[in-house]
């Protein structure tokens, strides 16, 4: 019988040695790749889409806007040329500027309304925000902060006990009119719970909810002079 010549070797396929070196990669390291090309493509195609935040509520004047950390019914706002007791003392060519709130601690303790972590740090007004730039390395301290019953500046709110505060600034006496509007950003804010080396609980990052028009009432001196009615 006659010798059969050698089988001819397989011919290898022209991708061989990709299943070669792919058979030796991580599987892990296919999604890295496969994001990246996505992201990649996407980026090419205008980048990825945002997602649309919601909507502002838009609230009146004695709406409530209501929160985890405590319920905020903006009340008026009052141009006034004193308010003795505030904590906010006009000098000359100023007035004060009045916003009064209802706040309600919707919170287990005692929560603040002024400073960090506080009732103040969950609304503000355009162009009275706190720590603003004055120039000249100057800060705006921020309002004066105090009950409405009783003067008590910079009070603490008792959990579920509500209370009328007042937020008092010194303006310029030609910067609000009677009429004008102020644009109030009220606030989400989220609760932190600290760990490690600090302790204690605080909320923080406010995130604007709701908004509000809210008109300035004139009321010149505020109370009349002694002896300025007839007779």
């Amino acid at each position: 019988m006659s010798e059969q010549p050698p089988a001819a070797p397989a011919r290898k396929s022209r991708f061989t040695w990709v299943r070669a070196a792919t058979d030796r990669v991580p599987t892990a390291w296919f999604a890295a790749i496969g994001t990246g090309v996505f992201l990649a493509a996407t980026a090419a195609f205008g980048g990825l889409a945002e997602a649309t935040p919601p909507p502002l509520a838009e609230l009146k004047p004695g709406e409530a806007h209501v929160t985890d950390m405590r319920t905020l019914t903006v009340v008026k706002a009052v141009l006034i040329d004193e308010l003795p007791g505030s904590g906010t003392w006009p000098e000359d060519g100023e007035r004060v500027l009045a916003v009064v709130v209802d706040v309600t601690n919707n919170w287990d303790q005692p929560l603040r309304t002024t400073g960090a972590w506080s009732v103040e740090e969950s609304f503000s007004i355009k162009g009275l925000e706190s720590d603003r730039d004055l120039g000249d390395d100057e800060k705006d301290p921020g309002p004066s902060v105090a009950r409405y019953d009783d003067t008590t500046l910079g009070p603490a709110l008792q959990p579920g006990v509500p209370a009328k505060i007042v937020y008092s600034w010194a303006v310029d006496a030609d910067d609000y009119q009677a009429g004008d509007e102020l644009e109030v950003a009220l606030d989400d804010m989220t609760l932190y719970t600290a760990s490690f080396v600090a302790q204690g609980s605080n909320w923080q990052d406010p995130v604007p909810t709701a908004t509000m028009s809210l008109p300035i009432e004139d009321v010149g001196a505020g109370v009349e002079e002694e002896g300025s009615g007839d007779g």
